[in-house]
C-alpha cells in the first residue's frame, strides 16, 4: 500500500492527487497524507486547486497563494492557488517578452485575447505544472476541486496539444506563440499517466450519490489514460456507535453501501471511521495518517454518552424561525416577473438536496 504514496526512487518526485465529490473529506485526507509523508522525512508540499480552499482552516494558519511552511512540522509546505492571481501572473508572463517588439496597438490586441474566459483554466494548469516540474520536493500532494472541475483541468493539456498541432488561433491567442508550452503539457500528461510517478486517489462517503460520481469520474480519467490507484471511504459509522434504532438503521444502510464499494470498485480500498469531533490541527491529522497507512487503531469514535437517545422513534420535526409556510413566501413568490433562487454553501452540506426539495 505505502508504495502508492511514498517516493520509491531517490530524486524522483511522487505526485499524489486526491479527488472526489464535494464534502467527502478530500482536503482532510490529502492534508493527513502530506503530514504523514513529511513526518517520514520526505520534503512535501500540498497544493490546492480548489477555488474555495480550506487548507488554512485545517492547519490553523494563513497560507494563501504563496508557498508557506507549515508551523511545527519539518519538511511540509502548502499553497492555495488563487485563480485570479494565477490568471494575472499568466497574462504578464505571456505579454512581458512582447513589450519590446510590439507597438501599443498590437499589445492591446494581445491583452484583449488574453481576457478570454478560458485563460483562468489555462493559468490554473500552468501553475499546476510548476509543481510537476519542480525537483525540489520528494512528494507533491494535490488537494483538488470537486471531481467535475478536476477532470476538466486534467483534460485541458490533451485538448491544447491537439489545437497547437493544428496551428491557427486558439482562445488564448495564436498557436504559434504557445508552441513553447507544448512540451510542458506533453510532459505533464506523461507524468499523470505514469503510475510509478503519480497516484490518483478518490475519496468518497458511504453514500449512493458519492459512489455514482466516483464511478463516473474514474471512468472519465481512464479515457485520459489515468488509473485510479486506490479509494478512501471516509466517515464509516463504527459498529460501536449502534446505541438505538436510528443508528442501527443507518449502520445497516451503510454496510450495504460498503459491500457495493467492495464489489464494484477494483483496487485497494481504505475505510476511515466517522469521528465524534472535527478533524483539524496537526495531532488530528497525524492520527488520520497513522490510521490509514500504519493500521493504527483510532480512539473510540462515538461514545454512548455522546450519542442521542432516539430509541422512541425515528420521526423528527424540522425546527424553524419562520411561521409555517407564510413567512417564507416573500422569498419564493415571483413579484412582477421571474423569481431567481440561489442555493449555496460549502461542499457536501446538502445544497442540491435542499434546492431540489424547494423546486418540488
Amino acid at each position: 500500500m505505502n508504495e502508492l504514496i511514498e517516493p520509491t526512487q531517490h530524486g524522483k518526485t511522487k505526485f499524489l492527487f486526491f479527488s472526489g465529490k464535494g464534502g467527502v473529506g478530500k482536503s482532510t485526507m490529502s492534508c493527513a497524507t502530506a503530514v504523514w509523508l513529511a513526518k517520514r522525512g520526505y520534503k512535501t508540499i500540498i497544493v490546492t486547486t480548489d477555488p474555495a480552499p480550506n487548507l488554512s482552516d485545517i492547519f490553523g494558519q494563513e497560507i494563501g497563494h504563496k508557498i508557506a511552511p507549515i508551523n511545527d512540522i519539518e519538511n511540509l509546505s502548502a499553497i492555495e492557488i488563487n485563480p485570479d492571481i494565477a490568471s494575472n501572473e499568466y497574462r504578464e508572463r505571456m505579454i512581458a517578452p512582447l513589450r519590446a517588439i510590439l507597438d501599443e496597438t498590437n499589445l492591446h490586441v494581445m491583452k484583449e485575447q488574453l481576457n478570454s474566459p478560458c485563460v483562468e483554466e489555462v493559468a490554473a494548469f500552468d501553475k499546476f505544472i510548476e509543481f510537476m516540474n519542480n525537483p525540489v520536493y520528494d512528494a507533491v500532494v494535490f488537494d483538488t476541486a470537486p471531481t467535475g472541475h478536476t477532470v476538466r483541468l486534467l483534460e485541458l493539456p490533451s485538448g491544447w496539444c491537439t489545437e497547437l498541432d493544428k496551428g491557427g488561433s486558439t482562445c488564448i491567442g495564436p498557436s504559434a506563440s504557445l508552441q513553447g508550452a507544448k512540451q510542458k503539457y506533453e510532459t505533464a500528461i506523461a507524468a499523470l499517466q505514469d503510475s510509478d510517478k503519480t497516484s490518483f486517489v478518490f475519496v468518497l462517503r458511504p453514500e449512493n450519490s458519492s459512489i455514482l460520481e466516483t464511478k463516473r469520474s474514474s471512468a472519465e480519467l481512464s479515457k485520459l489514460g489515468i488509473v485510479t490507484s486506490f479509494f478512501i471511504v471516509n466517515g464509516v459509522l463504527p459498529e460501536a456507535a449502534i446505541t438505538d434504532r436510528f443508528f442501527k438503521k443507518k449502520w445497516n444502510e451503510e454496510q450495504t453501501i460498503v459491500k457495493r464499494i467492495e464489489d464494484e470498485f477494483e483496487g485497494k480500498k481504505l475505510f476511515y471511521p466517522l469521528r465524534d469531533s472535527e478533524i483539524s490541527g496537526l495531532p488530528f491529522l497525524e492520527s488520520v495518517g497513522q490510521t490509514l497507512y500504519e493500521n493504527m487503531k483510532e480512539p473510540t469514535v462515538v461514545s454512548e454518552e455522546s450519542a442521542t437517545d432516539l430509541s422512541n422513534g425515528d420521526d423528527y420535526e424540522a425546527s424553524s424561525t419562520f411561521e409555517r409556510g407564510q413567512d417564507l413566501l416573500p422569498f419564493f413568490a415571483p413579484v412582477n416577473g421571474t423569481r431567481y433562487l440561489f442555493f449555496t454553501g460549502k461542499g457536501g452540506v446538502g445544497k442540491s438536496t435542499v434546492a431540489c426539495a424547494t423546486s418540488v
